[in-house]
């Protein structure tokens, strides 16, 4: 077929889709098919204008074309029949133009200038209408003119005390002289000093109560500003008076009697003593031990009312895995400037038992992956998290000539143990009590089989964690043990890849011999996306930096204790080698929404490693590797580089198929389709490279002048289902540039070979 006859048929079915969309105008009205916001002073202002926009056109599938409008239209009035239904779910009915809301937008977007300090600011409202086409074009076009300042600020309260602390305070306040004059800015002040005062005891104040004369100044752009303060109002008929300020009287724990104070459940309740508190609680127990409760609350008694300490006492008691739900209410004494806290809480299931069962395919072969978990939330009743994990995988192995068994067998088992706080939590300074902490304790085996080998390792890890706000997180690797033991290896493996002369190699062979690592590693974790002051921002990003190295005290031991080295010309601790290397990550992701429906997603990650002293080779385990559904893409797992390396096509080449260095960049335009499926267009690069120069791996060395020729390159197509608990991916990828070829070869992109350049990936959660 022709190309001219592909156009035309194109051109022929736009026509009737619009017909049938037509079908759902109704007389005389107009499908909205843009909204433009024009002005010729400030495009900051445009852009902002449009959040205030009432009424926005049809979305488009990747800001091109109204598809979800288009299948809407293909459905008929019969809401009888099941297709139509079905279309009309899947799609979106056409946005006809509404006067009344385009007015509103108008007087919204006229309201937000003035309320930015452009008092005089007006909107004015065209329409355009296309009579054949049956299409409207609202066009909002802004005028400014002259913005106002805050030249003058006074206060004014008839309550001296509160006064006092307010100027005292006044080097934070966010108003300024000079500064525009912003309704926003106003409002921002009167919630930080509602904070500022309910956190130093004032329980009862409310914004409300601050209020805001503002004077323009005949013939200029000056406002005097006045924030005034109101006395206390304790009822109608009541005189004004000061603002009380409020100290914690009692604290008690309540557990069972649901999260609602009801004098009559209390009444129900055992009544145990701890300290100044009390403990009620339903039946045999109180849940935890009382000296979890003390220590997860942040209200004093005998100290100032503060809001702080309320959420920052919720917060913590929502982290305890033992507790279900739990709330803080305060109770006013009459007459007096004294509350009482109630935490209430209820337990979570103590013990859970969860199973998982998967299919697995690597390269043709299938086999079958099989998990059991079982938890228990209160250990030693201090809301104490342990987890035991025991797993297994077959998986039948082809193509393997020369080895006995025809599988790859893995099994082993993981035992954890978190609570709150820990050790650490001794250095912290008493000023930084607020900090969110737990300590996590882990061991694990896991055992490998295989018609080549059997490996074994054997891990435990001590780790603390701790946060001062939601989207940030530390984590410290305090201790990180990994034995690594290879009790056999087959003759043929060992004699055609590890013995050889002529096939020898040294990579392989280090990552199959007995290994020490003693990891020490932080790890910084942030998410704008968690800050809630940050979550109607277009913009979000998140950062992960990561450092760790293994091997330096045994080291520093082995060279003062003049310990003598192995054949290899390694230290051996326990008479097993040790891994000496440091290593760092940097991963960087941004996300910017372009509307409600469409959104472009960049990232960036970056990580080195670097073996020294006792280790020549990095181990395998934290090698880098390339390809696969979270980075390039166009690449199966482990498929690509390092540098313009090319696999030698065997069964064993994914050890060569590794480095010391990594460089990932990804950019995805994501759109929303229909119902619950997303979609998104993306181009991958990036490779792994060797710091040192292997000869098993010619071309993987890293080569500041010339790094960018081993670039690889993919794009792709994507779609998402998005469940409420899982996203489904699915990942179609071609290669662009491949750097393991040279010439024509090389940019598959002009030429592409579907059978060799392209892959498919399903995997569970976005790449980034």
């Amino acid at each position: 077929m022709s190309l001219r006859k592909v156009i035309l048929m194109l051109l022929c079915s736009l026509m009737v889709l619009s017909c049938s969309v037509n079908k759902f105008i109704p007389e005389g009205k107009y499908l909205l098919d843009d909204v433009v916001i024009v002005s010729n002073t400030n495009m900051d202002n445009a852009a902002k204008a449009h959040s205030y926009v009432r009424q926005q056109p049809n979305s488009k599938w990747f800001s091109l074309v109204r598809v979800p409008m288009r299948t809407y239209a293909l459905s008929g009035n019969d809401s009888t029949k099941w297709l139509n239904r079905a279309l009309k779910r899947m799609g979106e009915a056409p946005v006809i133009y509404s006067e009344e809301l385009a007015e509103r937008t108008r007087s919204n977007i006229e309201q937000m200038l003035r309320n930015d300090g452009y008092l005089h600011a007006t909107v004015d409202l065209q329409c355009d209408r296309d009579e054949k086409k049956r299409r409207a074009v609202a066009t909002y076009y802004l005028h400014e003119r002259e913005r106002y300042y805050v030249s003058e600020m006074n206060l004014v309260t008839e309550d001296k005390e509160l006064e006092r602390m307010l100027v005292a305070d006044s080097a934070s306040s966010l108003l300024k002289k000079g500064m525009p004059f912003s309704i926003e800015r106003l409002e921002n002040e009167r919630k930080r000093i509602t904070d500022l005062l309910r956190n130093n005891g004032y329980y009862r104040f409310q914004k409300e109560y601050i209020t805001y004369i503002a004077d323009t100044v005949h013939h200029s752009d000056k406002v005097k500003l006045t924030m005034n303060i109101a006395l206390f109002t304790p009822s109608a008929d009541a005189d004004p008076v000061k603002h009380r300020q409020y100290r914690v009287n009692n604290i008690f724990f309540v557990s069972g009697a649901g999260l609602y104070l009801d004098e009559s459940m209390l009444a129900q309740c055992k009544v145990m003593p701890y300290g100044e508190h009390l403990i009620y609680y339903k039946g045999d127990d109180a849940v935890v031990r009382p000296r979890l409760l003390a220590s997860n609350t942040y209200v004093e008694r005998g100290e100032l009312y503060s809001q702080d300490a309320v959420e920052r006492t919720q917060n913590s008691f929502v982290q305890l895995p033992a507790l279900k739900y739990s709330t803080v209410r305060m109770v006013e004494h009459t007459d007096t400037a004294l509350l009482d806290c109630y935490i209430m809480y209820e337990r979570n299931k103590r013990r859970t038992v969860g199973f998982e069962l998967e299919g697995t395919n690597t390269a043709g072969d299938l086999g079958a992956a099989a998990a059991l978990t079982f938890s228990d939330r209160n250990l030693f009743k201090g809301s104490e998290l342990l987890s035991l994990r025991l797993f297994g995988a077959y998986e039948a192995v082809s193509n393997l000539r020369g080895y006995t068994g025809e599988r790859f067998l893995e099994y082993g088992a993981e035992l954890s143990l978190r609570f709150k706080g820990g050790i650490a939590s001794r250095f912290v300074p008493a000023e930084k009590r607020m900090l969110m902490s737990s300590t996590m304790f882990t061991l694990k085996f896991n055992t490998q089989e295989r018609p080549e080998f059997d490996r074994k390792v054997l891990s435990a890890s001590w780790s603390y964690l701790w946060s001062k706000r939601e989207e940030a997180t530390h984590r410290l690797d305090l201790l990180d043990l990994n034995y690594i033991y290879v009790p056999w290896i087959s003759e043929t493996f060992k004699s055609e890849y590890l013995d050889s002369i002529s096939n020898r190699n040294s990579i392989l062979k280090y990552n199959y011999e007995n290994l020490l690592i003693t990891k020490l590693g932080y790890t910084y974790s942030y998410n704008s996306s968690l800050d809630k002051s940050r979550r109607h921002e277009r913009v979000a990003y998140s950062l992960r930096v990561g450092a760790e190295c293994s091997g330096n005290l045994l080291y520093l031991g082995s060279t003062l204790l003049n310990a003598s080295k192995s054949s290899d010309g390694q230290y051996n601790f326990l008479n097993i080698a040790y891994a000496q290397y440091v290593k760092g990550d940097f991963d960087f992701t941004a996300r910017v929404r372009i509307d409600d429906r469409n959104s472009f997603v960049a990232h960036f990650g970056f990580g080195i490693a670097y073996p020294y002293g006792n280790s020549r080779i990095l181990p395998f385990e934290k090698r880098y590797f390339a390809g696969g559904a979270n980075g390039m893409r166009g690449w199966t797992v482990r498929t690509l580089g390092p540098g313009s390396y090319r696999n030698s096509g065997t069964n064993i080449d994914f050890i060569n198929q590794s480095g010391d260095m990594k460089l990932d960049v990804n950019i995805e335009y994501r759109s929303h389709l229909f119902w619950k499926l997303h979609s998104a267009v993306f181009i991958d690069a990036g490779n792994i490279w060797t710091i040192r120069s292997y000869k098993e791996q010619p071309g993987g060395q890293f080569n500041i002048g010339s790094f960018y020729k081993d670039l690889a390159f993919s794009y792709g197509l994507g779609f998402r289902l998005e469940m409420d608990m899982f996203v489904f991916r699915l990942d179609a990828a071609m290669k662009a540039i491949n750097p393991a070829f040279s010439g024509k070869e090389k940019y598959p992109i002009i030429k592409p070979d579907f059978s060799r350049d392209f892959a498919l990936h399903f995997a569970i959660g976005y790449p980034f």
